[in-house]
């Protein structure tokens, strides 16, 4: 196809409305750009799969409809956040004074349009985290407060902890929490301290620490709860940096396979007797996911309480993959 046909293509796909260009150039296109990714296909006379949109389509988890995942790529995804507690009220106000448009998936989560400017209204890490609707439901894999230790506050290690997301929310499902936080990156950690001082969680152990080596030693102890939010490919997460589905080889997901069991091997047997790990991707291959839980199981003699794919292109979501294992 030529590029000028590919780009016009490419804009009447990715169109939700009537367009300039598209009607001085292709006025019969233009009248269906309303239409459904699907039925614009048929009317190119063209598949979803002869569009080529994602690589390394034949690697999927489980359970993930590739035709329904790949057409996603076409729209841009949401903006969501979620609603720490005790603010809900507060939260709900400023977007209503705002005048807004937004939607509760649940009673924390809300989605807003891509392109909302909150900054100036609601109180990042404090009333709402920015939080994609993906990541929030992982949220609900994280073990109840009664499931730990009532005496004691859990030991809880958010071992890849980029800029503090996940800890903030296991903070908020678990109350009164000692958290140990790393990451490989300083600056990541710089950031995260920020999050944490608005967040107002001020008891915590931070260290830098390349995990594909060995854990720092300063953590000398067993944890609770592990979570390790890994570095993947980032698949599920390719609607909203579109520009990896052209630069990204399937050679990559083998990469991080390799990388993930390094690091794995290095934390999982710091889950203390009626422990948890929590694996996180926010990949959608197999490798990845599935294949990493069983080298869990098998290497660690940890036990699969759940595992699950969050199809997020249902709800115009990141997608992401989650496993909550036990060491009995």
């Amino acid at each position: 196809m030529p590029p000028e046909e590919r780009i016009l293509t490419g804009l009447f796909l990715c169109s939700r409305a009537p367009n300039e260009l598209l009607a001085h150039l292709k006025p019969g296109w233009n009248a269906a750009s309303t239409a459904k990714p699907e039925e614009k296909c048929l009317l190119l006379n063209t598949s979803v799969d002869s569009l080529s949109i994602f690589p390394a389509g034949e690697e999927l988890s489980n359970g993930i409809d590739a035709t329904a995942f790949f057409l996603s790529h076409l729209e841009q995804p949401d903006l969501f956040i979620r609603i720490r507690p005790g603010f809900r009220e507060q939260v709900v106000d400023k977007l209503n004074t705002a005048k807004l448009e937004y939607l509760f998936l649940n009673d924390d989560c809300i989605a807003l349009p891509n392109t909302s400017k909150i900054d100036n209204i609601l109180e990042a890490d404090k009333e709402v985290v920015i939080q994609d609707e993906s990541s929030q439901r992982i949220g609900a894999m994280i073990p109840e407060r009664a499931m730990f230790n009532k005496t004691v506050a859990p030991f809880v290690w958010d071992c890849c902890a980029a800029s503090g997301g996940k800890s903030i929310m296991a903070k908020d499902r678990l109350g009164d929490i000692q958290l140990t936080v790393t990451d490989i990156r300083e600056s990541i950690l710089a950031n995260l301290k920020k999050r944490f001082i608005a967040a107002g969680i001020k008891d915590y152990y931070g260290y830098l620490a390349d995990l594909t080596k060995a854990a720092p030693k300063a953590i000398d102890q067993q944890f609770d709860l592990i979570i390790a939010d890994m570095p993947c490919s980032g698949s599920g997460t390719w609607g909203r940096t579109p520009e990896q589905l052209s630069v990204f080889e399937s050679k990559q997901i083998a990469a991080y396979n390799e990388l993930q069991k390094k690091i794995l091997s290095n934390i999982a047997l710091r889950v203390k007797k009626q422990g948890y790990l929590l694996y996180i991707t926010c990949s959608v291959f197999k490798k990845e996911n599935e294949s990493i839980v069983a080298f869990i199981q098998k290497q660690f003699s940890l036990r699969l309480l759940k595992m699950e794919v969050m199809k997020g292109y249902e709800n115009k979501a990141d997608t992401m993959f989650a496993a909550l294992l036990i060491r009995d």
